[in-house]
């Protein structure tokens, strides 16, 4: 798939700018995005990060999507963005060469008589699909995938391999969920045995709830509600790995990266950004608008909006040393100073 300068500047609405001496690259076709380190001819490039202007300069790419005051800079063609990402990522969706996760329903997929299958419904090879299952219009699942009993997948929602939806769980419409994700396990609940060292398991009684125009990434894992159901609401985007507990709730166009860990019936808010390897206490509320930097262990109710960060950043092996064994000494040295401050009181 190719398309002229010319006309990707129409796609992005964005201001096609070609020096003099460069006009017949207004008809370049392009058929490729890449780096500006590494595009070539017929390559499309992109300046979003102030970093790597220094790389503009000696670009072979046909052309480079910049920001109005990067024009200047630009030695090739340029398509002039306010949002040069933005304008990345609408090229990325124009240029998308990723196959479809299935074509048609595959003679080896196993489908109860009474699931309800919508218009150009594709499902891949050996996937199970229980019964009183439901997909609407443009569903696509793909290979080895296991849709269980009741469950419900919106319109034009994509499953890629090996996913396991379990019984009842409601997906939205216009999802996309990568591989080995599953959703709708069962949530982490047992209660003590009295006097012994048993634990007795409790049935997850609720199920998993998840809204529209959410993306999903590959292996993570959404447990059900214990009674109550777990729910993801519209526009959310989960990394890859997370684990989020039975009972909690992430609000809407909330973005959270990999390796995050949820524990269990905390409700999160609208328009937060959780980055990598966070762990979120249990029973806790997260005000809208938060964002909690990697590492960030969360353990109580965050009220307002703002940046949140406990990560401990990496250092030199001799300066932690040297730096845990002061922390052990901390509350030694809390009594101390208390000493001192009632001598000084006292003259």
């Amino acid at each position: 798939m190719t398309y002229t300068l010319a006309e990707i500047a129409i796609k992005l609405d964005a201001k096609l700018i070609v020096p003099a001496a460069l006009e017949q690259q207004a008809l370049t076709k392009i058929s490729g995005l890449a780096t500006l380190a590494n595009a070539g001819t017929g390559d499309i490039a992109f300046l979003a990060n102030s970093k790597y202007k220094q790389q503009l300069s000696s670009t072979n790419a046909s052309a480079v999507i910049v920001s109005p005051d990067a024009v200047e800079c630009c030695p090739v063609s340029a398509l002039v963005m306010d949002n040069p990402y933005m304008g990345y990522a609408m090229l990325a969706s124009l240029l998308d060469s990723t196959p479809k996760v299935s074509c048609g329903i595959h003679p080896n997929a196993v489908i109860a008589e009474d699931v309800f299958i919508g218009e150009n419904v594709s499902v891949g090879a050996n996937t199970v699909i229980e019964s009183g299952v439901q997909l609407a219009n443009n569903v696509s699942i793909g290979a080895g995938c296991f849709i269980g009993h009741g469950a419900k997948i919106g319109e034009s929602t994509t499953l890629w391999a090996n996913i396991t939806i379990y019984h009842r769980v409601e997906i939205g419409h216009h999802c996309l969920i990568q591989a080995n994700t599953v959703i709708g396990s069962d949530g982490f609940g047992y209660a003590p045995v009295t006097g012994q060292y048993k634990w007795h398991k409790i049935p997850q009684l609720g199920s998993v709830i998840i809204g529209n125009h959410v993306e999903i990434g590959a292996s993570t894992t959404i447990d059900r509600g214990a009674l109550d159901n777990t729910e993801i609401k519209d526009g959310v985007i989960l990394d890859n790995q997370i684990q989020i507990a039975h009972n909690v709730i992430v609000g809407e166009n909330t973005a959270i990266a990999g390796c995050t860990v949820i524990a269990g019936s905390t409700v999160i808010g609208k328009n937060c950004t959780i980055a990598g390897l966070v762990g979120v206490n249990g029973h806790i509320t997260i005000a809208d608008n938060c964002v909690f930097t990697g590492m960030a262990m969360v353990t109580k109710n965050i009220t307002q909006a703002g940046v949140y960060s406990s990560g401990m950043p990496v250092v030199p092996n001799k300066e932690w040393n040297k730096n845990n064994a002061r922390l052990k000494r901390l509350d030694s040295l809390t009594k101390r100073v208390k000493e001192l401050e009632k001598l000084l009181a006292k003259n």
